[in-house]
C-alpha cells in the first residue's frame, strides 16, 4: 500500500474519530471523552506493539513523546478556544495552521514535490479551510446562552497555538518514523494522556463519562490507534509535506458523516471543499 493511500486511511480515521467524539461531546464535556480515549489507546498499543516488529529506540521514543505532548496541547487549546470563541473563525484557522505548519517545515528541510503535487497541496489547504468553515446556528446560541462570541486576543492565542501544535504533531510523528515499530505511537499516547489529564484537572473536567459517552470513547480510542499507526507508516514512504496535508483533510470525513448519518445541512462552501479534497488527493498522489 502506498504512503498516500495510508495517509488517506489515517485522514478518514481521524475524521471518523472526530465524528464519534463529537457525538459523545454532545452529552459530556469533550475533555471528559479524551481523558478516557487516550489511555485506552495506550493500552491497545501496549498489547499490539510487541508484535509489530522493531524495538524501543531512545531518539524515536522522544519524538513520539513530543508528538503526544503537541497533540494533547492542541486538543486542550482547541476546545478552550471553541468554548469562548466563534467556531466559524476558530475551526478554519486551526485547520489551515495544522496543514500549513508541516508543509512549510517539509519544504524548508528539503521536500521537493512534483509541480502537480504543489497544486494539490494548495487545493488541499483551501479544501481544509472550506470544509472546516461553520456558521453559528440555534444550537450554538443555546449553548452560549445568546452571548456574543468574539475572536479576542486570548481566543486568537489559543487558536493559533492549537493549529501550530496540531501541525507540529505531524512533524514530530514524521521524525519518529525513522525506526520500525509502533513504539513512538505508544509514547505519543502516553504523553498525550498526561497532558489531557492535567488539562481536565485544571478545568474541573476530570470525571469519567458513563453510559453512551463511555462506549463512544472506546470507539474513539480504536480509531485513534488505527489513524496514528497508518500515519506513522505513511511517513515511512513519502515526504512530510505530502503525507501531512493528506492527513489534515480529516474534517471532510467528519462533515460527510454528519451529513449522511445525522442529516446535518452542509453549506455550498463545504461541498466545494469536499470536492477540492478529492482532487487534491489525486494531484498529490503524483508525488
Amino acid at each position: 500500500m502506498t504512503a498516500i493511500a495510508l495517509a488517506l486511511i489515517a485522514s478518514i480515521g481521524y475524521g471518523v474519530s472526530d465524528f464519534v467524539g463529537g457525538l459523545a461531546s454532545r452529552r459530556v464535556a469533550a475533555l471528559r471523552v479524551v481523558i478516557v480515549s487516550y489511555p485506552l489507546s495506550a493500552v491497545i498499543l501496549i498489547l499490539i506493539a510487541p508484535f509489530a516488529g522493531g524495538g524501543p529506540d531512545v531518539a524515536t521514543l522522544w519524538w513520539g513523546a513530543a508528538a503526544g505532548v503537541a497533540s494533547g496541547l492542541a486538543v486542550w487549546w482547541f476546545y478552550a478556544a471553541l468554548a469562548r470563541g466563534p467556531m466559524a473563525v476558530v475551526s478554519p484557522l486551526t485547520a489551515v495552521l495544522s496543514a500549513g505548519v508541516p508543509i512549510v517545515i517539509g519544504l524548508v528541510v528539503g521536500d521537493r514535490p512534483s509541480p502537480a503535487a504543489y497544486v494539490g497541496i494548495v487545493c488541499a489547504v483551501v479544501a481544509v479551510v472550506l470544509v472546516s468553515k461553520e456558521s453559528p446556528d440555534k444550537v450554538t446560541e443555546e449553548i452560549t446562552g445568546g452571548r456574543e462570541l468574539r475572536f479576542d486576543r486570548r481566543i486568537a492565542v489559543l487558536t493559533v497555538g492549537s493549529g501550530v501544535a496540531f501541525g507540529l504533531m505531524f512533524v514530530f510523528l514524521h521524525e519518529s518514523a525513522a525506526a520500525p515499530g509502533l513504539w513512538p505511537v505508544l509514547m505519543s499516547r502516553l504523553s498525550a494522556t498526561v497532558v489531557v489529564w492535567v488539562a481536565a484537572m485544571t478545568t474541573g473536567n476530570f470525571h469519567r463519562p458513563r453510559g453512551e459517552p463511555l462506549r463512544l470513547a472506546f470507539y474513539v480510542s480504536v480509531l485513534d490507534v488505527a489513524a496514528n499507526v497508518a500515519m506513522l507508516y505513511a511517513f515511512h514512504g513519502s515526504m512530510l509535506s505530502l503525507v501531512s496535508v493528506i492527513g489534515s483533510l480529516y474534517p471532510a470525513a467528519t462533515v460527510l458523516l454528519a451529513m449522511v448519518l445525522l442529516g446535518e445541512r452542509v453549506g455550498l462552501l463545504q461541498r466545494i471543499g469536499m470536492v477540492l479534497a478529492l482532487g487534491s488527493v489525486a494531484l498529490i498522489a503524483t508525488g
